[in-house]
């Protein structure tokens, strides 16, 4: 297995189709990835993961992992029931930081001022609406005069 391998996928006698994360991977994230393609943890096995309903065409789930976890960019290996077609080494160079990657142009791109922002004030003053021009005359004052309503 090459040292920066994330998962390892192959078949167990006992427990049928298998999986496990490697060192190079957080526990919890190797975890949260094999749960969510359908694995779940043997029983005093830390990092061995057993496919859920293996008679349910297992072959055919199994294949799918390991093609999911690859196209997020991690390292699989894997037995030759699971993937007769491996990747060529040479075809896409592996990427073993792909997520760091990721999150550090994310916080650059956050970090910069928005192009669709103005950096500086307008320099033209904005348009005011004139005031008209007290009238002369005193306006008549109308009054009032009997019951209220």
């Amino acid at each position: 297995m090459d040292p920066g391998t994330h998962f390892a996928f192959g078949t167990h006698p006992e427990h049928g189709f298998v999986a496990a994360f490697t060192t190079t991977m957080p526990a919890h994230l190797g975890h949260w990835f094999l749960t969510r393609e359908q694995f779940e943890p043997v029983p005093g096995h830390p990092t061995l993961f057993r496919l859920t309903e293996p008679d349910r065409d297992g072959a055919r789930r199994a294949r799918h992992a390991v093609n999911d976890l690859r196209a997020l960019g991690y390292t699989v290996d894997a037995d030759l029931r699971l993937d007769p077609h491996p990747p060529s080494r040479s075809a896409r160079p592996a990427r073993p930081h792909a997520l760091p990657e990721r999150r550090n142009r994310l916080a650059q791109a956050a970090a910069v001022r928005s192009p669709q922002h103005r950096a500086t004030p307008p320099t033209t003053t904005p348009a005011t609406r004139p005031i008209p021009p007290k009238p002369a005359y005193a306006p008549t004052v109308h009054l009032h005069t009997g019951r209220s309503r």
